[in-house]
């Protein structure tokens, strides 16, 4: 009986919300590297674009690692929606509009997705990927945006070595 209860309702574990892992890739965006020397705007939207941006990166590595990485992937997206749901109530931004704000938020996350996975694929272009999502088109110099995509395909690389026990523990970088 006990069994078919662990199999039904889980033993917990597994619905474990990564909150090591979503606050690891919140850790990893707010470096100051990526303000600093990629010269990346240090506000709410500059913001937003390095945790997606990451986030983006994490979530590209969960879908190579395939079904057992489905629910992390899927309660990790659920971390964000609840952490973005904060940001912006911090704002000001009243009930009748998070929604909208929040539905706009995954529409991007869902692009960057789209983007980087072909930007990092062979032949990829990762630079104009990088100028529409975290630089929106804005003139930057070449070295900043060059250190960006350098440091994106550095994440992409340290996270294509790690196991999903490994990358749900936090350790993405």
């Amino acid at each position: 009986m006990v069994t078919l209860l662990r199999r039904i309702l889980g033993t917990g574990r597994e619905n474990a919300a990564p909150t090591p892992l979503y606050d690891a890739i919140v850790a990893v965006a707010r470096r100051p590297h990526w303000y600093v020397e990629g010269q990346v705007a240090d506000s709410f939207d500059g913001r937003f674009d390095m945790v997606s941006s990451v986030l983006s990166l994490v979530l590209l590595r969960l879908e190579a690692l395939g079904e057992p990485a489905r629910g992390p992937s899927a309660r990790l997206t659920e971390l964000f929606v609840t952490d973005m749901d904060g940001q912006l109530r911090q704002r000001g931004i009243g009930d009748l509009v998070v929604g909208k704000h929040i539905g706009r938020m995954m529409s991007q996350v869902g692009g960057r997705l789209a983007a980087y996975r072909d930007g990092l694929a062979p032949g990829g272009d990762l630079a104009g990927a990088i100028d529409r999502n975290i630089y929106r088109g804005a003139a930057v110099p070449v070295a900043a945006a060059s250190h960006v995509e350098q440091a994106l395909r550095a994440l992409a690389a340290a996270l294509d070595g790690r196991d999903l026990p490994t990358i749900l523990a936090g350790d993405i970088a």
